[in-house]
């Protein structure tokens, strides 16, 4: 049932998309070739458009802009007057500028499909970016910007990011008219209620896709108003897990009364692994509760119960984080790499990578690099036994790779390809055990790591919780600690696990 619903969904989205940019002859093979290329960059495995790429997208495009708006800006300028000025602006000048506009909130899909109210905001965003920078400059002594080189640029950028912004908005109001970024949700418990709460959703439809109803009570239709068949009973509440994260829900609404406090307890503890908002629906409740209090979907009240640890602002950043952090670390990493990937060719025989597949963001399975440490004959490719020390499956070579870590390096490829991040939980073998337990089986709140992308180090592994878990507190610990970063993430956490990482590896402690 799960797949059926899935795949009719992706065939309708994927229909609409592509019958939009129908055209004739070559034009029409040349859209074609440009929609499988977005749709490989920017789509996930159920054809829905990642938001936060597509934001991402936005912001590097906006930065080749502004970079190439100031080159042509001091190329009219009298080049050989103003170079010492414009490079100190080509290097501050696009970060500041992005940095403000995101402060106006230009980087959001509602932003993106209303162009032309965003104008103003736009234009004023980036004067005042290239005032405050040129300001600071010439106070710092760094350089002295001419206020023609300033206007021209400041010219040259708003006319070249409005012009962005409108094809922008065309793709988005595409994308939104084929229903590619509408957030899906399922309603859970039925009823007259539900479908009361599905016809005043009803105005929301292009931002909101309810794929269905969930209740354990058995009814043919239960939760479909009149006018709406295509919402059904999708099952009973046990199974709701499994298709959310099949589906790619994003939005659970619970159409449970919040007088039922054990009932929203349970349905809070069994999702709470899941990388969904839930929200109560209140458009029935007698409580009056501050306006403060609610959130809206269109018009009806929601009262939170669990957001998802990233928004789509919060991931486009650390998308952006994990790029730079990469690339930077790529050129830093890459003549150890080299080393490495010699040293493990010499010493045996067999490929210098080794490939694992691990649980990823929403339990999803990922294949992650690692430098092969072991025997080839001798590799654990589930991980089913936990490595020990003076293990004689580990080549000689790989006892010392393992326990600096330089193993993990080739996970900078699984960032780039948008699997893993820089820091984040780390992601575990199928089969790791904590003791002869598997992990979930371990630790009830397992899942609950895989809200977020795993990561090449993380908060556990800079407080001394890496390495061999063969005891049922070490794997507590570790999750314990996934479970705090995922609470308070930021950019300034992230640097700094970052910057205490190679301090972690120092002694190897627990690491075989």
């Amino acid at each position: 049932m799960t797949s059926q619903t899935t795949n009719t969904l992706d065939l309708a989205g994927s229909a609409a998309w592509r019958g939009a940019g129908a055209g004739n002859g070559n034009a029409r093979g040349a859209d074609n070739l440009a929609l499988q290329l977005f749709e490989t960059l920017y789509c996930d495995r159920l054809g829905n458009v990642r938001r936060p790429m597509l934001l991402f997208g936005i912001i590097v495009v906006d930065v080749i802009l502004i970079i190439c708006s100031g080159l042509a800006a001091w190329s009219f300028i009298s080049p050989s007057e103003h170079a010492a000025a414009v490079w100190p602006l080509l290097l501050a000048g696009p970060w500041f500028i992005v940095a403000m506009l995101g402060a106006n909130w230009a980087y959001s899909v509602s932003a993106l499909r209303r162009p032309a109210a965003q104008m103003g905001k736009t234009a004023s965003a980036i004067a005042t970016a290239l005032l405050v920078i040129t300001g600071f400059f010439y106070i710092t002594g760094i350089a002295l910007v001419s206020p023609a080189l300033l206007v021209t640029w400041s010219a040259f950028t708003i006319v070249s990011i409005s012009i962005a912004r409108l094809a922008a908005g065309r793709l988005a109001n595409r994308l939104a008219a084929a229903g590619r970024l509408r957030r899906r949700a399922v309603i859970v418990g039925g009823g007259e209620d539900a479908s009361t709460l599905i016809d005043l959703l009803g105005s929301e439809r292009e931002h909101l896709q309810i794929l269905g109803v969930f209740d354990d009570r058995i009814c043919p239709r239960d939760g479909a108003s009149e006018h709406d068949t295509a919402l059904a009973r999708l099952g009973s509440f046990d199974e709701l897990e499994t298709f959310c994260r099949e589906a790619g829900v994003e939005l659970l609404i619970v159409n449970v009364p919040t007088a039922a406090e054990e009932r929203l307890v349970e349905i809070a503890r069994q999702l709470m692994s899941l990388p969904v908002d839930i929200r109560i629906s209140a458009h029935t409740s007698k409580l009056l509760f501050d306006r403060k209090a609610y959130s809206y979907i269109g018009k009806v009240p929601m009262l939170p119960l669990l957001d998802r640890p990233l928004s789509d602002r919060d991931r486009m950043i650390k998308n952006i984080e994990d790029r730079l952090l990469a690339a930077a670390l790529m050129i830093i990493a890459a003549p150890v790499m080299a080393i490495v990937a010699i040293a493990v060719r010499l010493e045996s025989r067999g490929p210098v990578l080794f490939r694992q597949q691990r649980f990823g963001f929403n339990n999803e399975l990922i294949e992650v690099y690692k430098f092969r440490s072991m025997f080839t004959d001798m590799s654990d490719a589930a991980a089913a036994k936990l490595v020990t020390k003076d293990d004689p499956r580990v080549t000689r070579v790989g006892r010392i790779i393992r326990k600096t870590s330089l193993d993990e390096l080739p996970q900078l490829f699984n960032v780039f390809k948008g699997e893993m991040s820089i820091v984040g939980p780390r992601p575990h073998a199928l089969q790791a055990k904590a003791g002869d337990d598997l992990y979930h089986d371990a630790v009830r709140s397992y899942f609950a790591r895989h809200k977020v992308k795993p990561g090449i180090t993380g908060w556990a592994q800079i407080n001394g919780w890496r390495g061999e878990t063969d005891t049922l507190e070490k794997i507590e610990q570790r999750v314990a600690h996934d479970m705090h970063y995922i609470n308070h993430w930021s950019v300034l956490l992230d640097l700094y696990i970052v910057a205490l990482t190679p301090f972690s590896l120092i002694g190897g402690k627990n690491a075989y």
